[in-house]
């Protein structure tokens, strides 16, 4: 067993205030930006030294919906990072002018130690110390290396079985016991890394969510050893335990008696295994395993932007939405509105293919009567609540008015976009508030309007792609027949297929959208 730690995963909701803390504020480098390897719709970032130095490493899975975590026995509570002890100084100060919070310092086993909050609220402590191991520094991380962040410190661990969390770290990880101060047994690896287990006796359980930290992973010298302890921990009855190839590492999930999470990983392979080291964290990456389409998922993941580089700038609109910009934009904007049971992210790689230029808004519907997204109550398969409509139309009127200002929306260069649910929604808007929509596509849709307004629609071109083998087929056409009498440009095809969207639709909206220039 290689004494040490080798990363610590946490779980973040403010995706780009993450970036900007660990990049921008305390100097780390991404290392790598990927999917999760269990779920390839979540985002995880990955953070080091300028050289993804195992031991210097802190993860993040991006929980963009996830509820609030609570700190509690059975789980990590702060991450430590080693500075030089000369630089606690610079840090408060850099703290201060930053408007970052903080306690401290204070004197913690003889070394100074400055404690900050991340913008999800998880404790991260600065520790001063004499000397360090191998570290390199990451020199545009725009912090001097006299001053810049070593690596990982350690951890501290909330137990209510202290004594048997720090005998079993002790067995398996190749830590050893240390000193003791207060309810605080300090356990210290070969590298001088450290695990702080701190009695928890009598506090609440941790509960996961955003703004915790998920687990300690420490260091294995290759896949032997991982194997070796898997029988080891099996001959314990250690309870459940997770053997996994992470691309990057190799590793083992288990938990140690307290309840907390541990992984033991190898060094090797490595962070260069996929991209060379000058341009590492650069790209975005599926793992392997996933076989769904790449290029997809990577639309459905959310982008941010490194210190200096173009973002985007979330405003508060009356929907909850997803923003995703292309290579190079031409100006042009594609508004999407999924269907029953989806978010704002399903019709983002739909977008992204028939519009590769385009800007992409994804938004999620506001009703969830029968537990799925949606933007309006259904009361039966073809009877809706018309109030219910009625005001979550006014409600999209003011996020198509409002994002303009907020995201540079060309309103003349907008198309709005909607499968199911959301083409009927969209069809609505256009009923009801007709100066609203200029170009719109609708994708399995149906009218949901029990009145039929007198509006005039000259001015409007719409694309209505239904199906032969779909129950909302044949009552595509009532709402075909609205937009055309009231003077409607509207393109309509009838297609030998079932609800489910496919490549024939995916090359005629391409088409009709590359012939009206969008």
């Amino acid at each position: 067993m290689t004494s040490g730690i080798h990363h610590l995963t946490a779980i973040t909701r403010k995706i780009q205030a993450n970036v900007d803390f660990y990049v921008g504020f305390l100097g780390l480098r991404l290392v790598k930006r990927t999917a999760g390897f269990e779920d390839a719709q979540q985002l995880h970032l990955f953070y080091g030294d300028g050289a993804a130095t195992p031991g210097s490493l802190v993860t993040f899975l991006a929980w963009e919906d996830g509820s609030l975590g609570r700190v509690g026995h059975g789980a990590p509570s702060e991450i430590s990072f080693a500075v030089d002890r000369e630089a606690i100084g610079f840090w408060l100060t850099r703290a201060l002018q930053c408007n970052v919070k903080m306690t401290g310092p204070t004197q913690e086993f003889g070394e100074p130690v400055l404690r900050l909050t991340d913008p999800d609220g998880i404790i991260v402590k600065l520790v001063g110390v004499d000397e360090y191991g191998d570290w390199i520094w990451w020199k545009d991380g725009g912090i001097a290396e006299a001053d810049a962040i070593r690596g990982i410190r350690g951890a501290t661990i909330l137990s209510e079985k202290a004594d048997e969390t720090a005998s079993f770290l002790e067995r398996h990880t190749g830590f050893k016991p240390a000193s003791v101060e207060g309810a605080v047994q300090r356990l210290v690896s070969d590298s001088g890394q450290i695990i702080d287990v701190r009695n928890a006796g009598g506090f609440w359980t941790a509960a996961p969510g955003t703004g915790t930290i998920d687990h300690v992973a420490v260091r294995a010298t290759d896949v032997q050893a991982v194997d070796d302890l898997h029988k080891a921990l099996q001959a314990e009855n250690a309870g459940d335990i997770n053997v996994h190839d992470r691309q990057y590492f190799y590793s083992l999930y288990v938990r140690e008696p307290g309840g907390t999470l541990i992984e033991v990983a190898t060094d090797a392979p490595g962070f260069t295994a996929d991209e060379p080291l000058e341009t590492l964290g650069s790209q975005l990456f599926i793992p392997k395993h996933f076989k769904a389409d790449h290029e997809a998922l990577k639309v459905m993941l959310p982008q941010f932007g490194l210190p200096g580089e173009e973002r985007v700038i979330y405003r508060d609109l009356p929907f909850v939405h997803r923003v995703h910009m292309p290579e190079n934009w031409d100006g042009s904007t594609l508004v999407l509105l999924h269907g029953t049971g989806a978010n704002e992210t399903a019709m983002l790689p739909l977008g992204r293919k028939v519009a590769p230029n385009a800007m992409l808004i994804g938004l999620r519907g506001r009703s969830t009567d029968e537990g799925y997204p949606r933007f309006f109550r259904r009361l039966s398969q073809t009877v809706f609540d018309q109030k219910e409509i009625a005001s979550e139309v006014e409600a999209f009127v003011a996020f198509i008015e409002d994002i303009g200002p907020a995201y540079g929306v060309d309103p003349a260069r907008m198309t709005v976009l909607g499968y199911s649910n959301g083409g009927n929604m969209i069809g609505a808007t256009m009923q009801l508030r007709p100066e609203v929509i200029r170009k719109a596509v609708l994708l399995r849709s149906m009218n949901v309007l029990e009145d039929r307004p007198a509006v005039d629609l000259s001015s409007t071109r719409v694309l209505s792609l239904s199906a032969t083998d779909d129950f909302y087929g044949p009552l595509a056409g009532e709402l075909e027949d609205r937009l055309l009498s009231a003077g409607a440009q509207l393109t309509a095809k009838v297609l030998d297929t079932n609800h489910g969207l496919g490549a024939e639709d995916e090359v005629l909206v391409s088409a009709w959208l590359q012939e009206r220039n969008v």
